[in-house]
């Protein structure tokens, strides 16, 4: 059985992550007003996947690369979270 201090410690981790890819996203944006170098799209996909609502919640506040077709990707990650949340959720009822 999973102790409720390991599940707090285990969100504050995933919600801290989140808010680093947020303020990943936001940075980019900035460097893209700015005309400078920019975070590489690989790399901002690659933290989608694993910051998928801080990465989302960034391409809507900022409207940041809500164009490109290939971060299409970003809500796909974001419901694959959720359906990994869920199922864990659900296995330990």
């Amino acid at each position: 059985m999973v102790k409720i201090a390991d599940v707090v410690i285990i969100f504050a981790v995933y919600a801290i992550l989140n808010g680093v890819v947020f303020s990943l996203y936001a940075y980019d944006k900035r460097k893209a007003q700015k005309n400078e170098w920019r975070t590489p799209e690989n790399q901002l996909l690659f933290f989608a996947l694993i910051g998928p609502f801080g990465a989302y919640t960034a391409m809507k506040v900022f409207r940041h690369k809500t164009l490109k077709t290939k971060f299409l990707l970003v809500p796909v990650f974001l419901i694959l979270h959720l359906a990994i949340i869920l199922f864990l959720i659900s296995s330990q009822v």
